[in-house]
């Protein structure tokens, strides 16, 4: 059976530094901090009181009052990006085979505002089950997928990965795969999270993987840094239109860059923490190489997992130099969760957006908030710290890692006809 080709036709963004491609993008490029502190709630009695919200947005402005009320803010933020990236790549405009395009996102947790708010209110009631109508619908992780769907009239494969913070990217390569395998033209990709919450911001306090740096939340993501303290919750979603590539060639598609390769691996260490000499890390990552035929010398960027915990950024760069040895100390290597925190189950699909741009306009994006070297850390290695780099950019790769020992990477490189 004969594989095809698969492109990258359209995106959306809502995200900690823009509501839109354009704007993310733009603050990625100017070393842009997204983190502030929390106006969701009361976060006063909590040990960390910022993270990386989105900014100005108001659900009326996408939706109608009673439409709004029906989805928790993950979905919302899922029909946003989407839209934004169904525009982008003129899927509407097209006359294109609706039974041909899917929607295959990513959510780590879901409606977890829903699902908070109406527990309190039942604990706070009088024990009568008084329970909001949409409260499931609202909280079910796979939902995103099908409000989409049901919107445009997408009636291809359809449904939601979950695995953890790699859950976008889970859903990236399991798209690249469908329409590889000639399962689908066109299909609606990427993941969305909301979970600057009460709940998400304790249940992650009591884990220790926040940072507590409430004197300073903009410089609080850190990643590389020898004074991390642990990662800055964000929030938001990413899109990404995969399409098969004679199709988006046939009706004359814009093409972002071409995916090459996806791949996936489990630590299979610890719940939480990850695999101290990377050892998952460098599987996905091996693979994801091999998979593609791309030797390790043809990356040019690699836009790191690199949450600013303390054991998490130095296994990645372990495993970074297994896999590429020597050609190590010619990547440009980035967190861009410096700036935007991390989305969890959506942060592999702003990432990837971050990698397809950087092929686009040959530009790394930085790690900012770089401070004191850390001296675990190979001094050699360009983390492309604080600001900004142009470089020309035919091939990037984008880790993303979950709790549970989830490892998934995909590959990106300039179109070659």
């Amino acid at each position: 059976m004969e594989l095809k080709r698969v492109v990258v036709t359209g995106l959306g963004a809502l995200t900690p530094l823009g509501n839109t491609v354009s704007e993310y993008w733009n603050g990625l490029k100017n070393g842009v901090s997204g983190a502030a502190p929390i106006t969701r709630f009361d976060a006063s009695k909590f040990k960390t009181q910022f993270a990386c919200e989105v900014k100005g947005y108001d659900p009326e402005n996408y939706f109608d009052r009673k439409e709004a009320r029906k989805m928790d803010l993950f979905s919302q933020f899922a029909m946003v990006v989407a839209d934004e990236a169904v525009k982008d790549a003129r899927l509407v405009e097209d006359n294109i085979d609706l039974d041909r395009i899917g929607v295959i996102w990513g959510s780590g947790i879901g409606g977890l505002r829903t699902f908070q708010e109406e527990c309190v209110n039942f604990a706070n009631g009088d024990g009568t089950p008084r329970f909001n109508p949409f409260f499931i619908p609202k909280m079910i992780a796979d939902i995103s997928a099908g409000h989409i769907s049901i919107k445009h009239g997408f009636r291809g494969p359809n449904f939601v990965t979950v695995s953890a913070c790699a859950s976008a990217t889970n859903a990236l390569i399991d798209a690249y795969n469908y329409i590889r395998l000639g399962m689908a033209d066109v299909i609606v990709s990427g993941g969305s999270e909301a979970a600057v919450t009460e709940a998400g911001v304790g249940g992650f306090n009591a884990l220790k993987a926040l940072s507590e740096r409430n004197d300073s939340p903009e410089t609080a993501s850190r990643p590389f840094d020898a004074d991390r303290d642990g990662f800055v919750l964000g929030e938001g979603a990413g899109a990404i239109i995969l399409e098969e590539y004679e199709h988006a060639k046939a009706r004359g598609a814009k093409i972002y860059a071409e995916i090459i390769s996806g791949a996936m691996s489990a630590d299979a260490y610890h719940i939480t923490a990850p695999h101290p000499e990377g050892r998952g890390a460098f599987t996905v990552m091996k693979n994801v190489l091999a998979q593609s035929g791309t030797n390790p010398e043809e990356v040019d960027y690699i836009n790191v997992h690199g949450t600013s915990t303390p054991l998490g950024d130095l296994s990645e760069v372990k495993a970074i130099k297994q896999v590429f040895g020597d050609h190590a100390y010619n990547l440009n290597i980035s967190s861009t969760k410096s700036m935007t925190g991390h989305l969890l189950g959506a942060a592999g699909a702003i990432e990837a957006i971050a990698s397809i741009m950087a092929i686009q306009h040959n530009v790394v994006p930085p790690t900012i908030n770089h401070f004191t070297d850390d001296e675990n850390l190979d001094s050699r290695l360009n983390l492309t710290f604080n600001k900004a780099q142009e470089r020309e950019v035919k091939v990037a790769l984008s880790n993303t890692f979950g709790f549970g020992g989830h490892n998934t990477s995909v590959l990106f490189r300039q179109l070659k006809d």
